[in-house]
C-alpha cells in the first residue's frame, strides 16, 4: 500500500500535469509495483485537489468497457473515473485543443440518476433509478508522454484519462439496448458501431461502476452523469474539426474543436 506521503505526492504530479498542458513520464516507472486500489486512491486525492479549486462532482464515467477500446490501450478491464462541472463542454459549443495534451474524441451513451445509488445492484436496480438517456461524447486525454502503452494503474490514477465531455439533450429512458451510433468529423462518419459495444448494454455499465465503487464507499446521488464508455475506437481530435454523433431516437450531439 501507498503510503499518504507518496499517494499526494503522485496526485501532486499529475495535477501539476494538467494544469500546465504537459507531458510526464508514467507512475509505474518510479512505483513499479502500484497496484490498481492505490491508483484509485492517487486519482481520488486528485479530485481532491480539482475541488479545493472550485470544482464539483458531477457525475462518473465508465472506461475500458468495449472490446475495441481494450484493444486500442492494450488494457484488459473497465475501470471508472470521475467528472466535474469544469470538465462540461455546451452541445455544439467549441474546446480547446490546446487546453489539453493530445486529446482523442469518442462516441457515448449517458445515463442520469432520478435516485440515489449505492452498494452492488441488480441490472433492475440499475435501469430503474436512470431517468434521463442521452447521446455524448467523451474527450479523452491522458499526461502520459505518448497517450499509449501504459498500464492499467497509470490510466487509472490520472482519472481515467478523462479531461472534456459534451452531452446531448436528454430525453426520457428509452430501449439503448443496441442502437446503431455513427461518429462524424466534418460530416464524415469516421466511427460507427452500437450501443450494445458498451459492455453488452450501458446500463450494465452502471452495474459495473457500483461494483467498483462499492470498495471505497462511494454512493451515486441523484442527478448523477454517467458516461457508460466508449461503443468505438477514439479518434485524435485537431483544432477545425467539427464532431457529431447520432444514435438513432436520440438528439444529434455536436461540438467544435478550436
Amino acid at each position: 500500500m501507498l503510503s499518504a506521503e507518496l499517494t499526494q505526492k503522485l496526485a501532486d504530479r499529475l495535477d501539476a500535469a494538467l494544469l500546465n498542458r504537459q507531458e510526464i513520464p508514467r507512475l509505474t516507472e518510479e512505483v513499479a509495483n502500484l497496484s490498481v486500489s492505490a491508483a484509485y486512491r492517487v486519482m481520488i486525492a486528485g479530485i481532491a485537489l480539482r475541488q479545493a479549486r472550485g470544482e464539483h462532482i458531477v457525475g462518473w464515467k465508465m472506461g475500458l468497457t468495449s472490446a475495441a477500446k481494450r484493444e486500442q490501450m492494450n488494457l484488459d478491464r473497465a475501470i471508472w473515473g470521475v467528472l466535474t462541472d469544469a470538465m462540461r463542454v455546451p452541445h455544439d459549443g467549441e474546446l480547446r485543443v490546446a487546453d489539453g495534451v493530445h486529446p482523442k474524441i469518442e462516441p457515448e451513451i449517458a445515463l442520469r440518476l432520478g435516485h440515489a445509488l449505492a452498494g452492488p445492484v441488480t441490472r433492475e436496480e440499475a435501469w430503474e433509478a436512470v431517468d434521463g438517456v442521452c447521446a455524448a461524447l467523451e474527450v479523452l486525454d491522458s499526461r502520459y508522454v505518448g497517450f499509449k502503452y501504459f498500464s492499467l494503474p497509470d490510466v487509472i490514477a490520472d482519472n481515467a484519462s478523462s479531461w472534456r465531455y459534451v452531452l446531448g439533450a436528454w430525453q426520457p429512458p428509452c430501449d439503448v439496448a443496441d442502437l446503431p451510433m455513427a461518429m462524424a468529423i466534418n460530416d464524415t462518419v469516421v466511427q460507427s458501431g452500437t450501443s450494445a459495444a458498451i459492455s453488452g448494454h450501458p446500463v450494465e455499465s452502471l452495474v459495473q461502476l457500483m461494483d467498483l465503487l462499492t470498495e471505497f464507499g462511494i454512493t451515486l446521488p441523484a442527478d448523477a452523469i454517467i458516461l457508460t464508455g466508449a461503443a468505438t475506437l477514439a479518434e485524435p481530435l485537431l483544432p477545425g474539426m467539427r464532431v457529431s454523433l447520432r444514435v438513432p431516437g436520440l438528439a444529434e450531439v455536436r461540438v467544435r474543436a478550436v
